[in-house]
Parts: structure tokens; sequence; C-alpha cells
């Protein structure tokens, strides 16, 4: 029997959707969102009947009646940390979602289980969220830091990854249960990830953490350094978290955060242009090496994901440092409505069980 999901998945200023039976997808739509016009709402929560208008809206130009939906999958946002899986939309999710105290912030990708619930229920259908951004399944010697104030935390592109490192593993005909993989997502944050059968037993922070600087992400920086800075009074607090978040990386040396637009000042022999892009991807490959003694050199296999896999320099540069550890496989951009919809189908199918938050 084949199973009709909707997956929505909240940006900033747009709203992904997809309609897929079982495997085949029957549309997918980005919904585009003025500014300004969702500025008016005063804070992000409050755009959930907005944007759920505009899917509903988008669902009956494309023939898609309510009433064949199975289930709907919203993108999981900033909630407490969890395991893998597919999860249940309950009002304790719901709660922590509206919370800003939980990570300091509200992220659009927080709208994704309000507006999958409202849908929902008009359906008479269940609703879940899939593989959050929080997911955590690190062993307990992975969260040292080497300061006790401080814990190692799990924060990474966990959607795209794990379906990723599931699509790869279902291709080699071996299961992801039992699979060693190394996952790279790169894209305006990159994550490198080591999978100990079929765990994400370490990572680093993708946000504001360890790792590689990105596109728009400063990475692991010198302590001494960035303690200068912080205590200079140049800075607020607020000004250095924009700074290593949002305006950092590529952004800062290049300005630009647009690896086509690297490249093609690297093709026209901009010097600085290939040192700056070569440092990440030299950042990048040593991860790699970091997440292979993580699973003691035992890795089946490396992949490559997000919108940078797309770069052939970037592609060749990694597997030139990299592909001594393990076969290599490009899977370019990411399939993130991919990994919503097959999410919920395993649930309706028995192949999982939804998870209670």
């Amino acid at each position: 029997m084949n199973y009709r999901v909707l997956a929505i998945n909240p940006g900033s200023t747009s709203t992904k959707i997809a309609v897929y039976d079982d495997t085949k997808n029957v549309f997918t739509q980005t919904l585009r969102h003025d500014a300004k016009e969702i500025d008016n709402f005063g804070g992000i929560i409050e755009q959930y009947e907005f944007r759920k208008n505009l899917v509903m809206k988008a669902m009956e130009e494309h023939g898609v009646a309510l009433d064949s939906l199975e289930a709907v999958v919203g993108r999981g946002g900033l909630i407490r940390a969890v395991p893998s899986g597919t999860y249940k939309v309950e009002e304790k999710l719901l709660a922590d979602l509206k919370n800003p105290e939980l990570w300091g912030r509200i992220h659009a990708s927080n709208l994704g289980a309000f507006i999958a619930q409202a849908i929902a229920k008009e359906a008479n259908v269940p609703s879940y969220i899939v593989d959050p951004v929080t997911v955590d399944e690190f062993t307990p010697i992975a969260r040292i830091s080497g300061c006790p104030e401080i814990e190692r935390q799990s924060l990474f592109h966990a959607l795209n990854i794990r379906y990723c490192g599931i699509s790869i593993s279902n291709e080699n005909g071996k299961k992801f249960e039992e699979s060693n993989m190394i996952g790279v997502h790169m894209g305006g944050g990159i994550s490198v990830a080591a999978i100990e059968k079929g765990k994400v037993v370490d990572v680093n922070n993708a946000v504001l953490g360890m790792g590689p600087f990105s596109p728009q992400r400063a990475g692991a920086l010198p302590i001494g350094d960035l303690l200068e800075m912080a205590f200079s009074g140049k800075y607020t607090h607020d000004e250095m978290k924009g700074m290593f978040t949002k305006t950092g990386g590529l952004l800062a040396y290049l300005g630009t955060d647009d690896g086509r637009e690297v490249a093609k000042r690297m093709a026209d022999g901009d010097e600085k242009a290939t040192l700056i892009f070569s440092a990440m991807l030299y950042q990048v490959a040593k991860e790699i090496g970091a997440c292979a003694t993580v699973l003691k050199g035992k890795v089946d296999h490396i992949f490559l994901t997000g919108g940078l896999a797309y770069n052939d320099f970037v592609v060749n540069t990694i597997k030139e440092r990299s592909g001594f550890i393990a076969p290599i496989t490009v899977i370019p951009g990411e399939r993130e409505m991919e990994a919503l919809t097959q999410g919920g189908i395993r649930v309706l199918k028995g192949l999982e069980e939804a998870k209670e938050y």
C-alpha cells in the first residue's frame, strides 16, 4: 500500500512543501514570503496560521485533497536533545518549540510542528517531526570538552545526514544500523558526523562550536585570541555571536558566502579566493580524519552532501585528502523533503515506531 504524506519545512522567508505517494514525489514547491509581511506577526510562532493557509492553498492548486493525506510531517526545530527518529507532535513538544529560553532563540524551523499539527487535525491524521537538529546520540566520552563548565553538544544537519546515510546503506545492501560512516553536510554551516552502527556518536557543533569554518560560520577558533576579542571592549556579545554564526567564514574573508561566486573568482585567478576556499576544505578533511579515529578506522563509507557538494573543486579536494579512509559518495544538495516524508511513511508502514517526546 502507498501512503500519501505532506511535508512542511519552514525557513526564515520561505516555506518548502512536498507531497509524496510512498517514494513518488507528487509535487514540491517553495512558498516565498515577503520579510516585511511576516515581520508584522510579531514573532515566528505567530506566523503559523498565515503559512498554514498558504500551504493549504498550494495543495488545492496541485489537486491534492486534504482527505487524501495519511500523515503530515513538519521540520523539527530547536527542542531538547533527543535520540534520532520520528516523533509525534504533542503538547510537550509544542511548548518547548515556543520557549526561547531553551536555546536562546526560536528558529523558523520551529514552525514546522505547529503547521503540521494544524493541517493534520483538519485531515484527521497524525502529525510528526523527523530528526530535528538537536538529535543527540553522543557517547559519554564525546561530551567532555576540557572545561567542566562546558559540555560538548550535538547540533547538526541531522535530517539530511541521517537520510543520506540510510539511502547509501540501502544501496549497498547493508542496514544503516550495521554501518559505520562519516557524513559531511556542506551548506551555510558544515557538519561532519561520525556514524557508528547507525548512530551519530560524535559531530562538530555546526552552529557555534567546533569544526571547520564554513561559508557563514567561523568554526573552531584559537581560544587566546578569542578571549582578547571578547574583552577588548570593541564588540558586544550579540555582535560577536553574529560574527561567528552569520558573517564569519567565507563571507568574512571574501565578502560572499556563495560557493559559485568563489569558484568563479578562482577561475579568474583570484589567489586569495583560492587560498581561503582551500583552507575551508583543508579543515573539512581534517574533521573527516578526526571522525575516522572516533570510528577506530573502521569506516564503510564517507558521503558528501549539501549545496557545496555540487562544486567539483570541493569534491576533488576532499577526495584527495580523505579518499584513503573509505569510498566517498557524493549526494549534492539536500533531500530534506524526501527525508521528512519517508520518516512518516516508515511509521505508517510499521517499519519503525513513532516516539514520544
